[in-house]
Formats: C-alpha cells, structure tokens, sequence
C-alpha cells in the first residue's frame, strides 16, 4: 500500500482529473400568460431533443399543479418529487423518471400538494446544476404568472424560450415576462398555435405582428392543429408523429437548439393590410 501511495500520478492522467467538467443548457421555457402551451412545448421539445440523441432533463416547476407527466404519459411512474430532492427525502436519481420511449429523456416531476412558496430559489438554482453535470439540456417548464414560481424556474437557467399565442393578451404577458429576464440573456420566441387561413382573413395575429411588440430571435412557429390535443391527452408527444407539421416544427426547434442544420417549415407570416397596424399603441411601445 505505501508503494502504491508514493508512485507519482502519470501527467496525463492529472490532466484527465484537472479537466473541467461540461455543463448542458438550462432553459426556462416561459410566458406569463397561462394556457399557451409552455407544457406541450417543454414536452415536445425535450422528446425531439431526445430523438436527436441529446442527453434531456425535464423538470416540472409548476409546484401544486403539475401537467408535465401527464403530457409525457408518465403520472404513475412518479414516486418522488423536485421537493423530495430539495429537502433530502429523496436521491435524484430516485426522483429522475425515464421516458418510457426514449432512454435519453428524463423528467423531473413537481410536487402536486404543496405550494410555490416552499421552493427556495437558491434550492432550485442547485437542484439545475446538479442537472446540467449529467445531461445536454435540462428544460425548465415555468408555471405561469410572474411571481414565486416564475423566480424559481428562472433562478437556475442560462437561456429562456418565450411561448406565445397569437392573440393580445398573450403578447403582453409575453412582453411583460420578456422585461423580467436578466439583462444578459438573449430569449428566443415560439408562436404557438397559428392558423394560417385565419391569418390570411385578418382574424388572428400574423407571427409579424407579435414580434413587432416582442422583438426576440424567432425560434420556430408552430401550427394549429387538432391532432396536438389528442396526442397530448394519450401522453404522446406528437414530435413523435412523423406525419405532422407541428411535429415537425417542434422537430425543426430542436435541431436548431442543438445545432443541427434542417430545413425550416414554412412560416405563416402573412399580414392582413390595416387590421393591427396600431397593435404598438395597446402596449405604449418597448
């Protein structure tokens, strides 16, 4: 033993120790508004990531009312909880439930009977960047409103996707979110749920005019389609769906997080002439 203790560590193994560990992504996916489909989002997005073989960590931040397991299909597969991990009751590696189509999709799923309050910022921050030693990308879904839930999903992400729908209200309480974020981050935008046909008739918001409010790096656009409830209430993510075109703009969103070059589907940005051209009045400009 006290041969073994004096030999000198070969350099290239100290190197190999001395090498600094890679972090993954953290990225709060958020929009203040509720019902714009921050859920459907994180779920289809991590799956896509998933698919693309990229290491994924979802975790549920909406503590008291979680959604995210049930969208993944995975509710009786929960037995513990972010809080479980926080407070000690649980190792994360207990509380990690693995995707049962995919062995690189995990989530992290929130406590049901407790409230936002109980979350430390400073836990969560922690709790992230355990996450972000073992995976590629760790995908925050953030409940919604801008308040102790809000701070908490924010705390330990680096990035933040922006989800929301064409319509006036949601623009700005994606406006309102967007000036909360640190000063530092650069949040992309998803527009979830456009209907063309609606957008050529000038009963919806193009993509056009919500970023003429919103002014964020266009991430993706995601069509309406019916096919996105059903698959959401059988726990499939419709990324999954080969056939679908919001499958694959989901898909495309992926690609493009983890740097991969596809061609983009196309977006709907027609703009009926006149109808919101005064959109930036309502919000008094930003």
């Amino acid at each position: 033993m006290r041969a073994l203790e004096t030999t000198p560590v070969p350099e290239v193994e100290a190197e190999a120790e001395a090498a600094p560990v890679i972090l993954g992504r953290a990225i709060v996916i958020t929009s203040g508004k509720g019902g714009v489909g921050k859920t459907t989002t994180t779920a289809n997005v991590g799956t896509a990531l998933a698919a693309l073989g990229k290491r994924v960590a979802l975790v549920d931040a909406d503590v008291g009312l979680r959604n995210l397991d049930i969208v993944l299909g995975l509710e009786n597969r929960v037995k513990f909880h972010v809080l479980d991990v926080i407070e000690g009751k649980a190792e994360l590696d207990d509380a990690l439930v693995r995707d049962k189509r995919s062995e690189n999709l995990y989530l992290l799923a929130a406590a049901q009977s407790r409230e936002k309050e109980d979350v430390e910022a400073d836990a969560m921050r922690d709790l992230i960047e355990q996450l972000r030693k073992r995976f590629d990308f760790v995908l925050i879904d953030c409940p919604a409103g801008i308040e102790t839930g809000f701070t908490n999903a924010v705390a330990g992400a680096g990035h933040a996707i922006v989800v929301c729908t064409p319509e006036v209200s949601a623009v700005r309480d994606a406006d309102r979110v967007v000036g909360l974020l640190p000063n530092t981050w650069q949040p992309e935008l998803i527009v979830n749920r456009v209907r063309p046909a609606l957008v050529r008739k000038g009963k919806m918001l193009s993509v056009d005019d919500v970023n003429a409010i919103l002014r964020l790096p266009l991430l993706g656009v995601i069509p309406d389609e019916p096919s996105v409830i059903v698959s959401t209430n059988r726990g499939e993510p419709i990324a999954l769906d080969q056939t679908s075109a919001t499958g694959g703009a989901y898909r495309a969103i992926a690609a493009k997080l983890a740097g991969i070059a596809v061609e983009t589907p196309p977006v709907p940005v027609e703009k009926p002439a006149g109808m919101f051209a005064k959109l930036g009045a309502f919000f008094g400009g930003r």
